[in-house]
């Protein structure tokens, strides 16, 4: 008697089987403490016999044939001989005579790369111990109103031992659980998002060509040692994103492509099957069994291994048929459109579902064009993401930071038209390592000037960045001005800290960092227009912008003032919406910051003095590229 039973059949002919990741793959069997061999299954409809090949039988290609299973297609076998640790591949005869090794796309472990084989693992086992964080994520009445502060990290490149080469000395998962999360508390961040952790074979690809869905990568440990380091983050208080990628899968022999001799992942026409640019496949969201392999995929990462969020890779390249194709390599859907209809679906479902079987997950799209309600409620024909990348906003932004000041008063308007549509989506706010890669330089050497003045800029740009609403994400490197672009083939270049200016800068985004988490005006409103009001939005040729964020309560508002020019501005005075007192909280003229040292009062009160407006003003001297932020 095999795993799989006439309602599972059922359940993923029909699209549903949410914990199918249980019954397809490797399973070990158990009889008390002892293991007593592995239960196999895969789906393979079109294939005309399949063999399980491994260490446990020599690769003997005629020692284990597995046993079809109607109506779906799916081949099982128990083999008594079969233990964790084993290799393994398919061995599927096509119906023309061929034979393809494939891996399982169901494993939960592979051979480290470059070896192709899967792994028998037991993810049954693994203990917890982060109760605490998931009863807090489970009781989460709104995330929208809690900080989200996010470190995005290439695990293979933030760190790495003494003496390594480009295949060797990767921190563990368990190592990295400690060292990252020890940098991450320190510097103040609320959440890590990891690059490419699901299985993939080419280290240049950073993981979004992935080879298994259903595998934390083994370029870092096991299974056991990537959920250690999810609990590990969880006991500090510390979420987990993952990337995610259901976009396409690329086309080495062992993996999804063509898996049983047929386009059975894939569509089968190649206008729609194959993404031109990228030379990958395109998943079939028509088939009921494709899209609980990606509904199964999205849930094991999110509920076996506790993982509070899943950004979502190359959403645009879903939802348009015609994504990177020219004239002929598309299709139009059946009412003539561009709209990829299936994969919509795909995500309506992958959204109420996650979100709805798990509160305080954070479904996270990365989608690029002016698409409709991608955070709206699915009730409103919108796809349910809980959050938006901004990418236009990013784009703005970095246009503008580039400039020399002199120019920037003729592109004002790049820093403010976001808050046009700000309240559209629920939104994100990013830069990425997409934004440090390809001759688009480093953070800092995207700033303009030299020496110091890099520094400067950078630092009035980030105060903008955690002023604005929206949550916050920044890549690796970027906190302490990394000066090369980056590469997965190294690590960061930490010994920059020893250079003042680039430790001022790591203390600078220390800082706002804090004030992000301390003051629940940075957070709270993001998406409400009550939380945010420009004072002055309009101050170009001076390159100065002033607003205020809100919170909830009405104490503990922020007034944000930032100069985006070397020019000091000794006369500046500042409209404010009350009559009160104004703590100044962030200066960034303080000389651990590399600012002058120049000592000024803590307290401003504003008089009956019309600026910006407003009724009420008061007087700081702005240094130039200087930042303040006052509490009142």
């Amino acid at each position: 008697m095999g795993m799989i039973s006439e309602y599972d059949m059922y359940l993923f002919g029909t699209g549903v089987h949410y914990d199918i990741y249980k019954k397809l793959g490797a399973h070990p069997q158990k009889s008390g403490n002892r293991y007593k061999g592995v239960e196999f299954a895969v789906w393979a409809p079109n294939a005309k016999s399949v063999h399980v090949i491994g260490t446990f039988n020599g690769w003997d290609e005629s020692a284990d044939e597995m046993t079809r299973l109607e109506p779906n297609g799916i081949y099982e076998l128990f083999v008594p001989k079969a233990k964790v640790g084993d290799l393994y591949k398919y061995l599927i005869e096509t119906k023309d005579g061929r034979k393809l090794y494939k891996a399982d796309p169901y494993a939960n472990y592979a051979e480290l790369r470059p070896g192709t084989a899967s792994r028998i693992a037991d993810i049954s086992a693994i203990k917890w111990t982060d109760d605490v964080w998931m009863k807090e994520r489970r009781e989460t009445e709104n995330i929208y109103e809690k900080p989200m502060n996010i470190y995005e990290v290439h695990l293979g490149s933030w760190k790495r031992h003494e003496g390594y080469d480009r295949d060797t000395g990767f921190y563990t998962y368990r190592e990295m659980a400690a060292e990252l999360t020890k940098y991450v508390k320190e510097m103040g961040y609320t959440h890590v998002e990891l690059m490419g952790i699901s299985e993939y074979p080419f280290d240049g690809s950073w993981g979004y060509q992935v080879t298994g869905y259903y595998a934390p990568t083994s370029r870092y440990g096991s299974p056991e040692d990537f959920a250690y380091m999810v609990n590990y983050m969880h006991k500090h208080k510390i979420g987990v994103i993952l990337d995610w990628v259901p976009a396409h899968f690329p086309r080495d022999a062992h993996g999804l492509a063509e898996f049983d001799g047929s386009c059975l992942y894939e569509y089968a026409d190649t206008r729609k099957g194959e993404h031109p640019d990228w030379g990958t496949k395109i998943f079939d969201y028509s088939k009921t069994e494709v899209k609980n392999f990606l509904l199964g995929s999205a849930l094991m990462w999110v509920e076996h291994y506790h993982v509070d969020g899943l950004r979502v890779d190359a959403v645009a390249s879903m939802l348009y048929l015609d994504y990177g194709k020219k004239d002929g390599q598309w299709v139009a859907n059946k009412y003539g459109g561009n709209e990829n209809l299936e994969a919509i679906e795909l995500f309506k479902h992958l959204n109420t579902l996650i979100c709805g079987r798990n509160n305080g997950v954070a479904m996270i799209a990365e989608e690029s064009t002016a698409w409709p309600r991608v955070t709206g409620n699915v009730k409103d024909n919108g796809l349910h993401f809980t959050y938006k990348w901004n990418m236009g906003w990013m784009h703005d932004f970095l246009d503008y930071m580039k400039l020399d000041p002199y120019f920037r008063k003729d592109n004002h308007n790049k820093m403010t038209f976001a808050m046009s549509y700000n309240y559209s989506e629920k939104y994100i706010l990013v830069l990425s390592h997409d934004e440090v890669v390809h001759l688009k330089c480093s953070m800092l050497n995207k700033m303009p000037g030299l020496g110091i003045d890099k520094f400067r800029n950078l630092m009035a740009g980030y105060t903008f960045m955690m002023g604005h609403p929206g949550k916050k994400l920044l890549f690796m490197g970027g906190e302490f001005g990394q000066l090369r672009e980056w590469s997965e083939e190294r690590e960061l270049d930490w010994e920059l800290l020893e250079e003042e200016d680039h430790a001022r800068l790591q203390a600078f985004v220390k800082e706002l960092n804090g004030i992000y988490k301390k003051y629940p005006a940075m957070y709270q409103l993001d998406d409400q227009p009550e939380g945010f009001e420009w004072i002055n939005a309009d101050d170009a040729y001076r390159n100065i912008f002033s607003f205020v964020r809100h919170g909830k309560s009405g104490r503990n508002s922020l007034l944000f003032v930032i100069n985006f020019s070397p020019m000091e501005r000794k006369d500046y005075r500042v409209g404010v919406p009350k009559k009160k007192k104004y703590t100044l909280i962030l200066n960034s003229d303080e000389e651990r910051f590399g600012g002058s040292g120049a000592e000024r009062p803590v307290t401003y009160t504003a008089s009956a003095s019309e600026c910006d407006g407003r009724e009420f003003s008061f007087a700081y001297e702005l240094p130039p590229y200087g930042v303040a932020i006052f509490k009142f």
